[in-house]
């Protein structure tokens, strides 16, 4: 079966397809021994041997779904060409490779799924599955119910409007507000671009809940495996199920 070279990544565990997208025009794969750079090169499933780095790339024994409480200054991916901390430092070492689903920026934090689970990651990330992350966010500045609503109607970035998104004033004051906020796009970067163009800048950001799945009382910097039931939730949202 010819599959597209960044799911064949993504199914073995080496990383997300758009991280694999990366690593492969960086010329970091190498098929059959031949570094390719060509992002729509396809392989054979079962006769091809392809390697990330010169590592062999092999069939995922089990199956890993991890629950991160992700503290700010941390990157969400595998690695960092500039050495700065990544995600997996928090982590153990684990006999199976996982890799971040989706984004969380530098200075965010909350919850974060990790696994190996390629084709799951794919479509909680993918905007079609219209995926719910929700958001408390504390701005600058106090928050009006207009504001609010202009949020939720969908604002203007790069030249589109944002999806409907919902938003709740928790707090309000001079200085500052907090909002519990709730999207389902996930452009990057999407919340605090959102809060700039109301004109009030984000001075914290923590994810709460992601595709059902909420951060709880996780303490930050700590992960968790999913329980069985979480993992059947995510699959079923996500029609794999």
């Amino acid at each position: 079966m010819l599959l597209r070279l960044n799911r064949y990544l993504s199914m073995r565990g080496a990383a997300s397809r758009r991280e694999a997208d990366r690593l492969i025009a960086d010329g970091r794969v190498q098929v059959n021994g031949q570094t390719v750079s060509d992002l729509g090169v396809k392989v054979d499933e079962a006769g091809d041997r392809v390697a990330v780095d010169g590592r062999l790339l092999r069939p995922v024994r089990d199956l890993v779904y991890l629950a991160l409480n992700k503290p700010p200054g941390y990157l969400v991916t595998r690695d960092d060409p500039e050495g700065r901390p990544t995600v997996m430092a928090l982590l153990p070492k684990m006999r199976e490779s996982v890799f971040p689903v989706g984004r969380l920026d530098l200075d965010s934090e909350g919850l974060l799924l990790l696994t190996n689970d390629g084709e799951l990651a794919f479509r909680l990330t993918h905007p079609r599955f219209e995926i719910r992350k929700l958001y408390a966010v504390e701005v600058a500045g106090s928050l009006s119910d207009e504001e609010a609503s202009r949020l939720e109607k969908g604002i203007r970035l790069d030249g589109r409007k944002t999806a409907p998104a919902r938003v709740r004033v928790a707090q309000r004051g001079l200085r500052r507000s907090q909002a519990l906020v709730e999207i389902h796009e996930g452009r990057k970067r999407e919340v605090r671009r959102m809060m700039e163009q109301v004109g009030h800048p984000v001075q914290s950001l923590k994810r709460v809940e992601f595709a059902g799945l909420r951060l709880g009382s996780l303490p930050r910097g700590q992960w968790r495996h999913l329980r069985r039931d979480e993992i059947l939730s995510l699959r079923r949202l996500a029609g794999l199920e």
